[in-house]
């Protein structure tokens, strides 16, 4: 049976937090449906004191931002994207299209068709995440999207030169400086000075996850996505300086970010302890990285390998990273997670800025029902099909009279009969089930 050497603190009280953020949401979200532009221009100047007519960078703004990196910031951004974009466009290479004859007569397939547009948001309120502008935008550039938008909020008073270098080197069409709800209202709802776009992706605070969730269905999203969460799979093959960094990596992404840790080895446990105390001291984000540890930090003692997959896949973490003798067994038998890094070489920030796999991960336990943002996300596929010969359609004809008369639905039937009539050579009376 499993032992928590450590365990988070309750959150019910988060529980009204959470409705009170959902009605200040819907409540801007319809002030913006309603008022546009002037609604966008008002909550940038509350919540982010930015002001301005337009807010869509224009050439040269977007020339000073790039002329303030330096040679080896411009070649390390591009390193990044060209890991990304190498992986994307493997991923969308694999995603065929099919047709496939089923009877003699009868065509059925598929296409893989982008969206025409995308809205790709960009968080930079607290840190300025350029990362976030490779996975959305190289990612959609790879799935075949005609047009890109990009927003990002400012940061410290301007346009953040490293997200909107970023965005650019990427490919965006329009960048804009704008941040939170009214960036991703503005991009999903249009306004006189922003087209509407068909999916919005990205990451983002919990009034931009929400704001998401509440205008699903008006558009595609990538997915819901919360707090940032980090779940370690170790035994006694890795120390506690190891285990503590990787946990405290993660932690310092916000105060409400989970960082748990499954192990079979209480000495590789009570090191991690002692490694995170003295981490700590040192750690420039330690008042975050602490109080996220202090509040949903976790370490699980557990008697087997067995019993680290069953956790690990209760707990379905974003990132999930296995450092144990026997790697494998829990890449094979692992079933819910956003992303595994596996071995100790690799760990979540190669991830979350470098490798090339995307960082747009689920949260809040979605791991279980989808993967994380992908060439997919932007891509619908759509079938169709094709008849050849008269006889392939009065066969199909006549089955289909049939059933849709089982169901009640005549005009249906009828459909089918019409066919039957004109290219079977049959007398089928109206509103009779074909022979």
């Amino acid at each position: 049976m499993a032992e928590w050497i450590k365990k988070a603190k309750p959150t019910e009280q988060r529980v009204a937090a959470n409705d009170k953020l959902k009605a200040e949401v819907s409540s801007i979200l319809l002030d913006i449906e309603k008022r546009g532009d002037a609604a966008v221009r008002e909550l940038s100047v509350k919540f982010d004191g930015w002001d301005r007519s337009d807010y869509r960078l224009s050439d040269s703004e977007i020339e000073q931002c790039m002329a303030r990196l330096t040679d080896r910031e411009r070649d390390d951004i591009l390193f990044a994207q060209a890991q990304v974009r190498r992986f994307a466009d493997a991923q969308r290479v694999s995603m065929l299209d099919c047709e496939i004859e089923t009877i003699p007569g009868v065509v059925l397939g598929h296409k893989h068709i982008p969206v025409n547009a995308a809205g790709c948001y960009v968080p930079g309120g607290k840190y300025p995440l350029l990362a976030s502008a490779h996975m959305s935008i190289v990612t959609a550039k790879s799935a075949g999207v005609r047009n890109i938008v990009t927003a990002a909020p400012p940061f410290q008073g301007q346009p953040a030169p490293y997200i909107v270098a970023a965005q650019y080197l990427a490919g965006a069409d329009a960048i804009y400086c704008l941040g939170g709800i009214q960036a991703v209202a503005a991009m999903a709802i249009g306004t006189d000075s922003i087209n509407p776009v068909d999916i919005i992706v990205g990451p983002g605070n919990a009034y931009v996850a929400e704001a998401k969730r509440q205008l699903f269905g008006r558009v595609g999203i990538d997915l819901f996505a919360g707090p940032t969460e980090t779940l370690l799979i170790t035994d006694d093959s890795v120390d506690g300086e190891l285990c503590a960094t990787d946990l405290l990596g993660q932690a310092e992404h916000g105060k409400d970010s989970p960082a748990v840790m499954l192990t079979t080895s209480r000495e590789l446990a009570e090191d991690t302890l002692k490694e995170i105390a003295r981490l700590l001291e040192l750690l420039p984000t330690a008042a975050i990285a602490g109080e996220a540890w202090e509040n949903f930090g976790e370490i699980i003692l557990c008697e087997s390998f067995e019993e680290m997959v069953r956790y690990s896949d209760e707990y379905a973490s974003e990132h999930v990273q296995i450092m144990t003798r026997d790697d494998d067994f829990f890449v094979k038998h692992l079933s819910n997670y956003g992303a595994l890094f596996v071995g100790p070489r690799t760990n979540v920030s190669y991830g979350d800025k470098v490798i090339g796999t995307n960082h747009t991960l689920p949260t809040n336990k979605a791991a279980r029902y989808t993967g994380g943002l992908w060439v997919g996300k932007y891509i619908k596929t759509c079938t169709y099909q094709r008849v050849l010969t008269d006889e392939a359609s009065a066969l199909i004809g006549e089955y289909c009279s049939r059933l849709c008369l089982m169901e009640g639905f005549v005009g249906h039937a009828e459909q089918a009969n019409l066919r039957v009539r004109r290219y079977g050579h049959k007398d089928v009376p109206f509103g009779e089930p074909a022979l």
